[in-house]
């Protein structure tokens, strides 16, 4: 015959085993949710570093339509074009810049910013290479250094902002690349 006393135990040996068992499955789902947060971070990394790839893939893209546009847009403008180098590096006491296209004659330097969408702060940084190209390339200190900023989408704000900094402004048009400024336009020399 079983007592009261006796049934609170019992109940109270099945609520330890029950309490011991969902802390069991409370352990097992916390390192499921952790093994599947890590697979989760994995994951994300992978697209993150594709989409980079992407990005600078398309980067490369827009160059490639720049590049042979800027001999015919430049000698329109009256500036001859003798030489056009893709990814510049220089680097000098601790300073270093990346310039996507350079356009030299022997007379000018033209510094070229390409993006797919051209934004404001691209432009204050392609300002900034600007005011220290002469120092680091100092095989350029007498040309009329020159900037350009280039992309397949321009938003006007973009273009406008460019123009009175004093830079050239190209963007795609068509099938074609164009020069936005109008022929007013005198260029900023750095």
């Amino acid at each position: 015959m079983s007592t009261a006393r006796d049934e609170i135990w019992e109940i109270l040996n099945r609520l330890a085993v029950s309490s011991e068992d969902t802390d069991r499955k409370i352990k097992e789902m916390g390192t499921r949710l952790s093994a599947s947060s890590e697979a989760t971070d994995r994951k994300i990394k992978e697209v993150t570093t594709a989409i980079g790839r992407l990005g600078n893939r398309l980067g490369e893209f827009v160059e490639e339509m720049v590049r042979p546009a800027v001999v015919r847009l430049f000698q329109n403008r009256g500036i001859a074009v003798h030489q056009v180098f893709q990814r510049v590096y220089a680097e000098r006491d601790g300073d270093a810049m990346e310039i996507d296209l350079l356009v030299v004659n022997s007379a000018d330097a033209i510094l070229i910013e390409v993006k797919s969408e051209l934004k404001v702060d691209d432009i204050k940084e392609h300002i900034s290479r600007l005011s220290r190209f002469k120092k680091l390339c100092p095989q350029y200190a007498g040309f009329r250094v020159m900037g350009a900023v280039a992309g397949m989408v321009v938003p006007d704000d973009a273009a406008r902002f460019a123009y009175r900094q004093g830079l050239f402004v190209l963007a795609q048009s068509g099938e074609s690349v164009t020069l936005r400024n109008d022929a007013n336009f005198q260029p900023g020399v750095w």
